[in-house]
């Protein structure tokens, strides 16, 4: 599971946040930046940790940025 950079308190917001324009980039806690140039699909979930998560999405990434979120 990985995590958007911002922390979204809803995928509603993290959708209109997308629709809006803004870029939205994620990594994997533990792991690192590994995700800025990932091309693919990717879990997210959110809100961030120590916050129980409440939210869950697919997301697709091109060149380490969402481009869709389902």
């Amino acid at each position: 599971m990985a995590y958007t950079d911002r922390n979204f308190k809803t995928k509603k917001a993290l959708k209109e946040a997308l629709k809006a324009g803004e870029v939205i980039t994620c990594h994997q806690p533990g792991i690192g930046p590994d995700l800025r140039n990932f091309d693919g699909r990717v879990s997210l979930e959110g809100p961030h940790y120590p916050a129980p998560h409440t939210w869950y999405a697919s997301a697709v990434l091109e060149a380490g940025k969402v481009v869709k979120v389902s």
